[in-house]
């Protein structure tokens, strides 16, 4: 056997030159791969210059929206007179729709936190890193901790107000504690979660082999669920609490007259 089939140590990478090959790598060494570089390009000026032509656009579109609308500013600040709601900036109005449902130490401190260190954290781990579908491999073990992970997050998406209004209306034996229950719901919280959630599960049932904008939602990867969730849970707590939040942080349309 050792007479037919001969194997001579060697260096080399080259599979097609050499289909058969031993390969000895030692701690100061590792393997070597042969293949072509991709085009590459100085960072100055390719780069460093396009990010200058992007930035100066972007300034300029900001003076001329600045030119030609005014900010959205309200009367002088007067310490006797306090606005109801008083709103903090739009970028916060999402942490402050939070604050609604959740004690402020969750809403304020722990879910901020939270979000902090998962964003410095996730990125250390091989997490989708080949950006494959998120149904491509096991995808029934994959189903069933989708609907375990919904499941227990669905109490706490209800929302801290909400539970803590049903106890107490069932020990008062409140006849309208559905009710009670019903209003508390961190609806801006648990519907963009369930239809990121339901849309998830949806593509299971979608073949691999589909097209079109399903084709699109079955080759999503992990990564781009998680973000889509994150972004679809943002922007509806932000612009509800713009737009939808009247006197006393109640329900308010946009076009009624306490419109925020």
């Amino acid at each position: 056997m050792s007479e037919k089939n001969k194997f001579e140590a060697g260096f080399g990478s080259d599979a097609v030159k050499n289909p058969q090959r031993i390969v000895f790598v030692t701690r100061k060494t590792s393997a070597k791969v042969t293949g072509e570089a991709g085009g590459q390009v100085m960072a100055y000026p390719h780069l460093l210059v396009r990010e200058a032509i992007a930035f100066e656009v972007l300034v300029i579109v900001l003076v001329l929206v600045g030119l030609v609308w005014d900010a959205p500013l309200e009367q002088l600040a007067n310490p006797l007179v306090t606005p109801n709601p008083a709103k903090a900036p739009w970028y916060f109005l999402g942490l402050q729709e939070l604050l609604h449902y959740f004690p402020p130490f969750v809403a304020g401190v722990l879910i901020p936190t939270l979000v902090v260190i998962a964003l410095v954290i996730i990125p250390y781990f091989n997490i989708n890193i080949e950006g494959e579908p998120v149904w491509a491999r096991n995808a029934k073990r994959r189903r069933n901790i989708f609907v375990a992970v919904l499941v227990v997050l669905f109490p706490v998406l209800v929302g801290y107000e909400a539970w803590t209004d049903l106890l107490r209306a069932l020990a008062a034996h409140d006849p309208h504690a559905l009710k009670l229950f019903a209003d508390s719901v961190a609806w801006t919280l648990l519907v963009p979660s369930v239809a990121a959630g339901g849309l998830l599960l949806f593509s299971y049932s979608i073949p691999a082999e589909a097209g079109g904008w399903k084709g699109y939602v079955r080759a999503r990867p992990v990564s781009w669920w998680v973000m889509t969730w994150f972004i679809t849970v943002a922007v509806v707590l932000t612009l509800v609490g713009t737009f939808f939040r009247g006197p006393g942080w109640s329900w308010t349309w946009p076009w009624g007259t306490h419109a925020g």
